[in-house]
């Protein structure tokens, strides 16, 4: 019989570290082997020795990290590429949530666990689409594991954002995106809407755009915010990080339309408590909906979770004969609640 995931794969201070490959996945703090899902800062930190990833993850790690941070040596694994390691087959699948997010596939004497990172199954045209993967135990993220969150298409959303720069031609549209993957999506979306005036960019967000960009994607005629004269931005769409949009920065724009495109938008009290007067909700992460469809597709017999609202999901996996277990592991966060420079 194949041994018990619970017997190889364990949360330790550092995270969840594959014994008889000696590997963290996502670890918290530097370790001597790393795989990464991807490279938001809750999930890829710096000082690791060798970080096994995507070759888009490595990219994005060294922009964010710099070059001597992002691990002593870096390897790169193609999804659907297969590393032995110590015995354990170590596969990655895409994740769908941010250009070069993966879902780590293990495989150790006949036992096969899939720890997905964040993801979400919904496809978007800025990264490889999610792949659901059979497995003995699924390890999931639980973000928006509640009811009350169900995402609308994203497609509409950006019509809502398009609808308003009709209806007030002179103010300027301000939306609060995060630096990786959000922004280039909502870039992606706009386009594919059929907008093609210029959109400007706050300083933030060009570095990891590019890296983007290196990888095939095209996003229009992009153009400094920072250095645009306030009339030009008159009825232009400008995107910023969260934080920017409520500070000095955005009060300089001509009586600005302040956005955010999260699937924490949702919840009516987190847009009023940031002054957003146009909430799009527009989400990388799986929602409930999504969450429970996935660990059906999985049939895995069992669920871990790694970090969000395990307690529903947990219910909801029960309900159906599921054994549901919380992992608890620290420094995991919301990379939507995060300052702009760690998401």
């Amino acid at each position: 019989m194949p041994p018990h995931p619970e017997t190889w794969l364990k949360v330790t201070p550092a995270g969840l570290w594959c014994e008889p490959a000696d590997l963290h996945i996502d670890p918290a703090r530097a370790v001597p082997r790393a795989v990464i899902t991807h490279a938001h800062a809750d999930h890829a930190r710096p000082g690791h020795g060798a970080v096994l990833a995507t070759a888009e993850t490595l990219a994005l790690m060294t922009r964010r990290l710099g070059a001597g941070r992002a691990g002593e040596t870096q390897q790169a694994l193609a999804y659907g590429e297969t590393l032995d390691v110590h015995g354990v087959r170590v596969t990655l699948r895409p994740a769908g949530h941010v250009l070069g997010s993966a879902q780590v596939v293990l495989e150790w004497q006949g036992s096969r666990v899939v720890v997905s990172g964040d993801y979400t199954p919904r496809p978007q045209p800025t990264c490889a689409a999610f792949e659901p993967v059979p497995c003995d135990v699924f390890v999931t993220e639980a973000t928006f594991a509640l009811p009350v969150f169900r995402h609308p298409p994203a497609e509409a959303e950006i019509a809502r954002l398009l609808h308003s720069l009709r209806v007030f031609p002179e103010r300027t549209h301000v939306v609060g995106v995060y630096a990786l993957g959000k922004c280039q999506r909502v870039l992606s979306l706009l386009r594919a809407a059929g907008y093609d005036a210029p959109v400007y960019l706050h300083g933030a967000l060009p570095p990891l755009t590019e890296i983007y960009r290196s990888f095939g994607q095209e996003f229009g005629d992009l153009r400094p915010a920072t250095v645009a004269q306030r009339e030009a931005l008159k009825g232009a769409i400008v995107l910023a990080p969260p934080g920017a949009i409520q500070d000095r920065w955005a009060r300089r724009l001509n009586d600005p339309v302040v956005a955010l495109a999260s699937g924490w938008m949702r919840v009516r009290q987190r847009a009023k408590s940031r002054g957003v007067e146009l909430p799009l909700v527009i989400s990388d992460h799986a929602d409930w909906d999504e969450l429970n469809a996935t660990i059906d597709a999985v049939g895995s017999p069992e669920v871990w979770v790694t970090h969000g609202r395990e307690e529903a999901l947990i219910h909801a996996c029960a309900q159906r004969g599921v054994r549901g277990r919380a992992l608890h592991l620290i420094g995991r966060g919301e990379e939507d609640e995060a300052p702009e420079a760690d998401a």
